[in-house]
């Protein structure tokens, strides 16, 4: 695995453009996580200008959140411009399990492109892979399990022929041979709404130098080593400033010394 300062450090210099798509409920957060960690947002959704503002983007992250007619058209687009130009998608499958229209959508998307990253809580992943299974929201995941989500995600990383990150207590992260558990956080990070997205926006800024299961690793440990640093008793409106400013300025010896990853499975080695 490339070094994770590294990968950060690569975003910090090369400043990407990162082109995303996301709902209004975060679109905030998620603009101002990726300037945070020295990428620049384009969060550009208007059906006729979307295939240009992708074209020029060096990752794409697509938010099925507060979905619209519109958002899904522009998705859509979008997701067929970056397959054509070869730049990376992060599809993040937000309410999925909640939802008939996301579910039937994000299959038809996936028989269209192929993303870099499927992202999604523990029951998202396992709604994309089970049609029958449905939550009683877009947070619900307590009754699934680690063990039953790593095999999971490890058959729809083989299925789609892509990495899998099903994000939550303990972050899971697969391409179908390596499976890596990432275990920074904080229960305060799911206090506060949006820090789902903002995953996702990070794992798009990584995703434009490090395009592949790294980057979704990378994500996951600075996030879960930011919110970590930025734990208040002060309570969630000063926890979300504290997290934005770790975002901005976490660096090599936090990440060295906070990191708690693990890799499950290697069949590569």
């Amino acid at each position: 695995m490339q070094p994770i300062a590294d990968i950060c450090q690569r975003v910090r210099e090369y400043s990407p453009l990162i082109h995303c798509i996301t709902n209004p409920i975060s679109i905030n957060q998620c603009a101002n996580a990726v300037l945070a960690v020295g990428a620049r947002p384009i969060m550009a959704e208007h059906p006729a200008e979307v295939e240009e503002i992708t074209a020029t983007a060096r990752a794409l992250m697509l938010n099925l959140g507060n979905i619209t007619d519109a958002r899904m058209e522009s998705m859509r687009l979008s997701a067929r411009t970056a397959q054509n130009r070869h730049i990376p998608v992060l599809l993040d499958a937000v309410g999925v399990a909640c939802s008939r229209l996301r579910r039937g959508y994000i299959r038809k998307l996936l028989q269209e492109a192929t993303p870099a990253v499927i992202k999604g809580n523990y029951s998202e992943i396992h709604a994309l892979y089970r049609e029958n299974y449905c939550s009683s929201g877009v947070d619900a995941d307590a009754a699934l399990d680690v063990q039953t989500l790593d095999r999971t995600a490890m058959e729809l990383a083989r299925a789609y022929h892509t990495v899998i990150l099903a994000s939550g207590r303990v972050d899971i992260i697969t391409d179908g041979k390596r499976l890596v558990h990432v275990k920074n956080g904080n229960p305060q990070l799911s206090g506060i709404t949006g820090t789902g997205c903002m995953l996702g926006a990070l794992t798009a800024a990584y995703l434009s130098v490090q395009p592949d299961m790294d980057a979704a690793v990378t994500a996951c440990v600075v996030l879960g080593i930011c919110g970590q640093l930025a734990e208040t008793d002060r309570g969630s409106g000063s926890f979300q400033v504290n997290l934005m400013d770790k975002l901005s300025t976490v660096g090599k010896a936090e990440i060295e010394r906070y990191m708690d990853r693990e890799e499950i499975r290697n069949e590569e080695a």
